[in-house]
């Protein structure tokens, strides 16, 4: 992919550790989705993949699938909670297509995964938004410099009216911060 003004360059071991981060949040979750869901892989299959990416393994059209599987298990799932469970682990799979464009809609592969997460247990736990919060702090707390770095390269999370939308907002703030 050409590399434009303001764009730059990605290496695999940035991708694989922002998939690392992704999924490493969509796992804390899955149970949700399951639990609702017992006879439907497409999630585990998502965070599978995901694993299989970032622990060394090429990139391959199997992120893209699951990615794809996982948000239709998403649409189908009984409940909200199970509904970001799912889509946690379909935006984890995603994180190995970031792309090396300044724009802020880039940050989503970042951070959704883990914003999502933290809605879906939020809402496991009542709604309680300080659950989703707590998730947020202990996301700051493992990202790694390298991610870090990676963020640091994008333009601001964009702004939107959903609670996931907030949440990966404070997050891209926190993990931003001095």
């Amino acid at each position: 992919m050409p590399v434009g003004p303001g764009d730059f360059e990605l290496t695999m071991d940035e991708l694989r550790a922002v998939a690392r981060y992704a999924v490493e949040s969509a796992q804390e979750v899955l149970a949700i989705f399951e639990d609702a869901h017992p006879e439907d892989p497409r999630p585990r299959a998502a965070v599978e993949a995901a694993w299989t990416f970032a622990n060394g393994a090429p990139r391959t059209k199997l992120q893209r699938v699951a990615s794809l599987d996982a948000h239709r298990a998403a649409k189908a799932a009984a409940d909200e909670a199970a509904g970001h469970a799912a889509r946690a682990a379909g935006d984890a799979a995603s994180a190995a297509y970031l792309h090396p464009l300044a724009k802020a809609t880039q940050v989503g592969h970042i951070l959704r995964a883990t914003a999502g997460a933290a809605r879906a247990a939020e809402l496991r736990a009542g709604g309680d938004p300080v659950v989703g919060d707590e998730l947020i702090r202990q996301a700051r707390q493992r990202a790694t410099p390298v991610l870090i770095d990676v963020l640091g390269r994008y333009p601001l999370a964009p702004t939107g009216k959903s609670r996931v939308a907030h949440l990966m907002k404070a997050l891209d703030s926190a993990l931003r911060a001095p």
